[in-house]
């Protein structure tokens, strides 16, 4: 799926902003989307970063998978919309 308009980039875009969080390269996260049940790569989905913070939707369906802001001194994240993460990790 396209995204929606020229806002619109994958989910590459958000690596570097998760990487302060996670430990490990989440690209490769399997997503599940609490909304239409689709799992994807965190890659193939749809980021928009250009705001104050940055959202992750689903690349099938659109629904909101994930929210986060970094603000000077924390990290919100806010993963309501999405049912699972699945990241691989090696022993």
């Amino acid at each position: 799926m396209e995204p929606a308009n020229d806002l619109a980039v994958d989910g590459n875009a958000v690596a570097g902003p998760l990487a302060e969080i996670f430990a490990v390269d989440v690209t490769s996260a399997h997503l599940s989307c609490d909304s239409c049940g689709a799992t994807n790569r965190l890659a193939e989905e749809v980021a928009y970063v250009r705001g104050p913070g940055s959202v992750l939707r689903c690349v099938d369906c659109t629904a909101v998978l994930a929210r986060f802001v970094r603000t000077r001194d924390s990290v919100w994240l806010d993963l309501r919309g999405s049912a699972a993460w699945q990241i691989r990790i090696t022993p």
